[in-house]
């Protein structure tokens, strides 16, 4: 006869047993990132204002973010991501290749060799005004703009769609411009 004090173990044991497999057996991988159809990667190039990320170990604490995209000698893509930090400007270099031909939509950039990450461009306004960039394991976003300010409504409409595509857009951090 099993005393009291195992049964309460083995009752613990069956409900944290039966709570874990019910979480694996929930747990879905995410459904595929859907990027813009087509982009024009030369319309693309020049500079986009960070208005929303988040976050990461590589922007901790950063404001006035930018990046700056432009065409460099071996036909891939220089990126410069600049932003303040404790009042000192920081600067990272790195260089981004399309992965994606059929739409430019996919890129790969690498700040430093040999380690790449994927740079999707999820939406993307007609008139290259905004954009919304991620990557397919949700862990990295951003809202793009030209300008340091966009329309709180764009804002909005970008973030239902990075909400509906499985990003944790309750922990975005709104860059200070």
């Amino acid at each position: 006869m099993l005393s009291r004090r195992n049964k309460l173990w083995l009752a613990a044991t069956a409900i944290l047993g039966s709570a874990a497999a019910v979480a694996v057996v929930a747990r879905k991988p995410p459904a595929p990132l859907r990027t813009a159809a087509l982009v024009d990667l030369d319309q693309y190039l020049g500079r986009w204002y960070e208005i929303a990320r988040l976050p990461n170990r590589f922007e901790k604490g950063m404001t006035h973010v930018t990046a700056e995209y432009r065409r460099d000698a071996d036909g891939g893509i220089e990126v410069i991501n600049t932003g303040q930090r404790d009042g000192k400007v920081k600067t990272a270099t790195g260089h981004a290749t399309v992965a994606d031909a059929a739409s430019n939509a996919k890129l790969e950039v690498s700040f430093f060799w040999p380690f790449e990450g994927n740079y999707w461009i999820l939406e993307l306004d007609p008139d290259y005004r905004w954009a919304l960039v991620g990557e397919p394991s949700r862990e990295y976003l951003w809202i793009l703009s030209r300008e340091p300010r966009l329309s709180p409504e764009v804002v909005k409409n970008l973030v239902a769609r990075a909400r509906m595509d499985g990003f944790a857009v309750e922990q975005l951090i709104y860059t200070k411009q």
